[in-house]
């Protein structure tokens, strides 16, 4: 008769490792990032959640009462946040506000970062994983206590939110933070975290053309055309303004600027013309016009459907506007364009009313700068 045995193994319940020794040491990191404001990176992680920055659990508990705080209170060029750290309880994340300056345009943007610590202890009293289970700001200098076991070190999070970075247009936007670590309210410095933000943003989607005076309509201009009794002759001239918004916070190689007249007739030898609006298609029917187009200082004669290049984006005068559909201001490049009607005789003209249309093109460079 054969016997079976069944063996039962038994293993011991896990146990977490002690966190290891770790002395504070300074740290500069760049975080050099691009993106598509229509497809946004996601939160930000300078550091992952309980980030080991000090622990000594013997000799004394150097690390006990240990936080990290900021070089203003008011001030947010290197972080803006508490300069001193408090023994009050305090609970949940703390915010740390950094100005971001956008290189082109020197436009500035303050972003939150969001940080928080928890405690290493010095057993496992109410742990199995040796850490205390409450979340406190940076610059909570506490410490905490659990039974027999207190606080031996610090672990650090520290995070900028995807929301904050859906505040920054299109351009390049450099920021930095530092923050020093203390053992003590007053205590000497024991190390000091220095990020350095440098993001290239796009904005494709929303390139386009902007008439400030028309504001979301189509722009309507009349040829302010004047009539000169003495000499018997019509002429004139209007100004439309218009900016140019690349999406690449005005940083471009070049930008493309085509204007056509769009009427149903052809046009004269101007290359612009509007028409009688009761019809006929010989010349005194139509009066014609050129257009100019200002950038930079420089006037630039602009032939009907051929294409002209502007250079220089990234040293031109800006514009600050409010894109339609947009909820930031962004910087565009102001080209504003001159309509000129040449005095002809007036009797050359059949009187009444006369209309055109025109329509300007904006190519910019597929190549991100």
């Amino acid at each position: 008769m054969a016997v079976l045995c069944a063996l039962v193994v038994l293993m011991p319940r896990a146990m977490a490792q002690r966190p290891p020794e770790t002395h504070p040491t300074s740290e500069h990191r760049d975080i050099v990032m691009s993106w598509d404001r229509s497809a946004m990176p996601g939160d930000i992680e300078l550091w992952a959640a309980d980030t080991l920055l000090a622990y000594q659990s013997i000799g004394g508990l150097p690390y006990a009462k240990s936080h990290l705080v900021c070089s203003s209170a008011s001030e947010s060029s290197n972080g803006k946040c508490p300069v001193l750290g408090s023994e009050a309880s305090l609970h949940g994340a703390g915010e740390i506000w950094i100005q971001a300056i956008e290189t082109r345009s020197g436009l500035r943007e303050e972003i939150r970062a969001v940080g928080s610590r928890r405690r290493p202890m010095t057993g496992q009293a109410c742990s199995s994983d040796y850490w205390a289970p409450v979340i406190r700001p940076l610059w909570a200098a506490d410490i905490d206590v659990c039974g027999r076991d207190q606080s031996a070190g610090i672990g650090a999070s520290l995070r900028v939110p995807v929301s904050e970075l859906n505040r920054l247009v299109a351009g390049k936007w450099r920021a930095q933070l530092v923050l020093g670590m203390y053992s003590e309210i007053a205590g000497a410095l024991l190390a000091e975290y220095t990020f350095a933000f440098e993001f290239s943003i796009t904005d494709h989607n929303a390139v386009s053309i902007y008439f400030p005076l028309f504001d979301q309509v189509t722009p309507h201009v009349g040829l302010n055309l004047q009539y000169d009794p003495l000499a018997q002759t019509i002429g004139g001239r209007t100004q439309l303004d218009m900016c140019l918004y690349d999406g690449l916070g005005s940083q471009s190689q070049y930008l493309g600027v085509t204007v056509r007249d769009s009427g149903p007739r052809p046009p004269g030898p101007s290359g612009y013309s509007v028409w009688h609006t009761d019809g006929g298609s010989d010349a005194t029917q139509r009066v014609d016009y050129t257009v100019t187009l200002d950038h930079n200082g420089s006037a630039l004669p602009l032939r009907n459907g051929v294409e002209q290049l502007l250079h220089g984006i990234d040293t031109a005068k800006l514009r600050l506007v409010l894109l339609p559909g947009m909820t930031q201001p962004v910087f565009c490049v102001p080209t504003p364009l001159t309509l000129d009607t040449p005095r002809v005789p007036v009797s050359s003209k059949r009187p009444g009313y006369y209309d055109g249309d025109l329509k300007v093109e904006l190519r910019v460079p597929t190549v991100t700068p």
